[in-house]
């Protein structure tokens, strides 16, 4: 199996200037038509230095260098000799190099030179990682976004430098299965998500619901954190089951992806929930069968509060804390530069948030409601009360006597 030359391949291979800006909704092709371009161009060309960077490492592997390893597996140029698997540099028989680094390494950044450059997802890194990236690179740089909202290619590249610059839809992807393409044009509904994610045109900014989340290496000392709760949004075949803890640390709220999975049975999430520090779980009280079934293996568990106005109440409470989220939330960092609201026909904005990308996002506003929703800290001495017993009132309140 071979990946396919697409339209978008096409159309990225005639792009000739130095500075070239791949633009375009989802399942375009635009990353992997640019790691085809990078890998051939490795191939052909003697002793050049090729980086691939994105905002966090845990964003990149999983991202742009699984589709690297995945290209350069199926068309059989992969040699596990040549791959250097701690430094993520894949050297070609040319001489010339691949390498892997995400924007929030200093010394990368502003480390050696460089004869191409591809950054990923370049709407999520700064005007200034792309500076000191841009001008130590000698002859080509690439980069690729999905155009949710403006930022400084719009504002400080295109007025100022001479580039090549396209657009790209799911349209130019022949590859696409027609389960994908159903699945995308289904929700044409939504005008603000069709207009990026379907017809790659610009968004705006004030569609976003969260905004100032900070990004941080990992968990602190534990001495210094506490452990509040879990969120589970319940998914399996379609969707994925989201599983996020909430730490509080000083006076912010640190997010952890703990799970984004699909095919994943109630069993499976109790085992893994039993292996993990305990803390109450607020999960999806839509699926009250799923939560008593946890609940039978010994896992501390509780409906989340569902009404009208629950979903907005939940969102501007959780708009409302400072929010710190760890590198390796890949998922979860992504569904939050995605996390969009609905707008009408006209395109007005709506409060209501797009049933898309919000896995993660709901799995959180469970957790974090439970602040908003008075439940209680877990308590050992109060622990078998709370199991047995506990519920979610209609007032929205935690009752551990009903």
């Amino acid at each position: 199996m071979q990946y396919q030359i697409t339209t978008a391949t096409k159309k990225i291979y005639q792009l000739k200037k130095r500075i070239r800006g791949v633009s375009g909704g989802t399942s375009a092709s635009k990353t992997i038509s640019i790691i085809l371009w990078l890998i051939d161009y490795a191939q052909q060309h003697f002793n050049e230095t090729i980086s691939i960077v994105s905002e966090t490492f845990p964003h990149l592997k999983r991202g742009a260098m699984r589709d690297f390893l995945n290209i350069m597996e199926m068309h059989h140029y992969y040699k596990d000799a040549l791959w250097n698997k701690t430094d993520c540099i894949y050297t070609f028989e040319t001489g010339s190099i691949i390498e892997f680094f995400s924007a929030d390494q200093p010394g990368k950044v502003r480390g050696p030179r460089r004869d191409i450059l591809f950054i990923n997802e370049a709407n999520n890194v700064s005007y200034e990682t792309f500076t000191q990236l841009e001008i130590r690179t000698a002859k080509i740089v690439w980069l690729d976004w999905n155009p949710v909202a403006e930022f400084w290619w719009y504002t400080e590249v295109v007025p100022h430098i001479d580039v090549d610059f396209i657009t790209l839809t799911y349209l130019d992807n022949e590859a696409l299965p027609d389960e994908v393409i159903k699945a995308l044009e289904a929700r044409r509904f939504n005008s603000m998500w069709w207009k990026v994610y379907g017809e790659g045109l610009l968004g705006q900014a004030e569609g976003r619901i969260y905004r100032d989340w900070t990004l941080i290496d990992e968990i602190p000392n534990p001495f210094d954190i506490r452990l509040e709760r879990y969120g589970i949004d319940f998914g399996y075949t379609n969707d994925p089951t989201a599983i996020i803890a909430v730490y509080k640390h000083n006076e912010a709220y640190i997010l952890d992806e703990i799970m984004y999975r699909n095919g994943m049975s109630n069993r499976d999430i109790a085992n893994l929930m039993l292996n993990l520090p305990r803390a109450l779980i607020v999960a999806d009280s839509a699926e009250p069968k799923s939560i008593d079934e946890i609940k039978g293996y010994g896992i501390e568990i509780v409906g989340s509060l569902k009404g009208p106005g629950s979903v907005l109440q939940g969102i501007q409470f959780v708009q409302g804390k400072k929010i710190e989220v760890t590198k390796r939330s890949v998922n979860l960092i992504k569904e939050y530069h995605n996390y969009l609201w609905m707008t009408d026909r006209d395109g007005k904005i709506i409060n209501e948030p797009t049933p898309i990308m919000d896995h993660a996002m709901d799995a959180i506003r469970y957790a974090m409601s439970g602040d908003f929703l008075k439940v209680p800290q877990y308590n050992p001495v109060n622990k078998e009360k709370i199991l047995q017993t506990g519920a979610i009132t209609e007032w929205g309140g935690y009752d551990p006597y009903k």
